[in-house]
This record gives C-alpha cells, sequence and structure tokens, in this order.
C-alpha cells in the first residue's frame, strides 16, 4: 500500500512538474522574469556602487586627515617664525635691529593749536 501511495505521489509530483514546464505557462510569464533579472541587475550594479562610494570615502577622509596635519605643521611653523625673537633673528642679515628704546610720539602741532 505505502508503495502505490508513493508511486502515485512520485506520478503526481510529475504531472506537477510538466505542467510548469508547459510552453504557454513560460510564454505568459516572461515579462515577468524579465522584470526578475532586471531586478537582480539593479541590486547588483547597487551593490557595486555601495562599495565605491565607501572606497571614496575613505579616500577622501584619509586626504582630509592629511591636509588637517600639513594645515597644523605650517600653522606651528608660521606662529613660531612670527615670534619676536624669532623675527629679530632673521633680520639681523638686513642690518636690521630691534628697537631698545620706546618710540617716540609725534604730534601735529597745527591740531594741538586749533583745539
Amino acid at each position: 500500500m505505502e508503495k502505490a501511495t508513493k508511486s502515485y505521489k512520485e506520478k503526481e509530483n510529475k504531472l506537477r512538474f510538466k505542467r510548469l514546464l508547459k510552453y504557454n505557462w513560460f510564454v505568459k510569464n516572461v515579462p515577468f522574469f524579465l522584470f526578475l533579472a532586471l531586478l537582480a541587475v539593479i541590486y547588483i550594479n547597487n551593490g557595486h556602487y555601495a562599495d565605491r562610494v565607501v572606497r571614496n570615502i575613505g579616500k577622501t577622509s584619509k586626504e582630509l586627515k592629511e591636509l588637517q596635519y600639513e594645515y597644523k605643521t605650517i600653522k606651528s611653523e608660521v606662529m613660531f617664525r612670527s615670534k619676536q625673537s624669532e623675527l629679530a633673528k632673521a633680520m639681523e642679515p638686513f642690518g636690521l635691529k630691534e628697537l631698545m628704546t620706546p618710540p617716540v610720539i609725534l604730534n601735529d602741532s597745527i591740531r594741538i593749536d586749533q583745539k
């Protein structure tokens, strides 16, 4: 009895499969299969695009860090060179020296008389 039931189920499964493989069914569902294939291509393309964007973001952030380090280095160098003692050292070869006396304030004599 079990053998008959198994063979009957196997035959029924084969018949179902054959029905699915009928030419008309395939022709009727070709647009759906093409739609599924298009979705698969879009899905794959989206994955590649996401990978490319992530790589570009990583590359850009590395460049940004390098530029930040360069900015900080140059800024500290400018701050060091613009100190009064460093400026005095840099101007010695040109014969310029730092004033030891305070500057003299010049007053306009005409303006003082008018007040």
